[in-house]
């Protein structure tokens, strides 16, 4: 059990769902025999190691009135994430993820079951029920780009960016590509070139760079944005490569004994976040310091993978304090 801190310095807006593991490794999804769900949804996860790590978060989203939201909503007020900025929709379902994994522990989105992406709770942010108080006192909104997908919710994201800028917020997206949650994935590519251009620290993964930008190099994409204040690409078990200011470099992540994939971006961005809240943006001012950051997120990444599902799977600042100095 965690205890909730008031005055959350970061806000995560976005996704808080169920993704459904198959039981049954390296199978397709016809051959699945059986599921578990585990809480998730990249923002959430992102709030919840947040809280772990000891820096007080609250997650904005909207579930349904459903078992399924009751569930997410009662979990977040157990880690201590600050749940006030969670809408309940009257009717439409809390939204659940099908996952198939390799036998190397990584993932693949399935699909939604019987629902269309576009029938979920998360769907339907309403702008005008986002909690201004919240963004009085924060230091960093966090966003992913799924919800752009979503009329309704791209709203309210344009209105929460709004917020960040009149209460000078920072804001760190995390791209999370995932063309399933969009009806129509080529709607996505120019609302989200057109989203990054009004953010502070961007992390993406490789292919995503490539996809978005032409290139995987942190320091060009950060050109190419011009007025964002760092880059982070991420490569799976690969070189992370980072643009923090004027310190750009690379970083080899740890080696884990993987058991699942699914949530080490969301602990990385939690990492980087953490670290900014404990240290200040100065952090980011010199080549030892910047490189300490990235390497406390990794730390953060890597731990989330060693157990089943994103949330469950998170390490307390003692345990990552304890692997660093295991692992110097």
């Amino acid at each position: 059990m965690y205890i909730a801190v008031t005055n959350p310095r970061v806000l995560c807006l976005g996704e808080i769902l169920f993704d459904r593991l198959a039981n049954q490794v390296g199978r397709s999804l016809e051959q699945v025999e059986s599921w578990t769900p585990y809480p998730g949804g990249a923002p959430a996860n992102v709030a919840c190691a947040l809280v772990k790590l000891g820096t007080p978060a609250a997650f904005i989203g909207a579930v349904g009135v459903d078992e399924p939201g009751n569930q997410l909503v009662q979990l977040l007020e157990d880690v201590g994430v600050d749940s006030s900025g969670v809408q309940r929709h009257p009717t439409a379902p809390t939204r659940q993820v099908y996952v198939l994994r390799s036998e190397k522990g990584d993932r693949e989105f399935a699909g939604f079951g019987d629902f269309d992406t576009s029938q979920f709770a998360d769907a339907f942010l309403d702008d005008s029920k986002l909690p201004e108080s919240l963004f009085e006192g924060a230091d960093y909104l966090v966003l992913g780009t799924l919800e752009l997908a979503y009329p309704q919710t791209r709203q309210a994201i344009y209105k929460a960016l709004d917020l960040a800028n009149r209460y000078d917020v920072k804001v760190l997206v995390d791209i999370n590509w995932r063309p399933m949650f969009w009806s129509d994935p080529s709607k996505a590519k120019p609302l989200i070139e057109e989203f990054v251009k009004q953010i502070d620290f961007l992390k993406i993964a490789k292919e995503e760079g490539e996809l978005f930008f032409d290139t995987s190099d942190a320091g060009a994409i950060t050109h190419r944005l011009d007025s964002v204040e760092g880059v982070l690409v991420t490569n799976g078990d690969q070189d992370i490569t980072y643009c923090l200011g004027e310190q750009e470099d690379t970083f080899s992540p740890f080696t884990m004994n993987v058991q699942d994939t699914t949530g080490a971006g969301d602990g990385f961005v939690a990492g980087f976040i953490h670290q900014l809240c404990q240290k200040g943006l100065t952090c980011l001012a010199t080549p030892e310091s910047a490189r300490d950051v990235v390497k406390y997120a990794s730390a953060v990444g890597g731990l989330t993978t060693l157990k089943p599902g994103a949330i469950a799977a998170q390490p307390t600042r003692r345990e990552v304090e304890a692997f660093l100095k295991e692992n110097g």
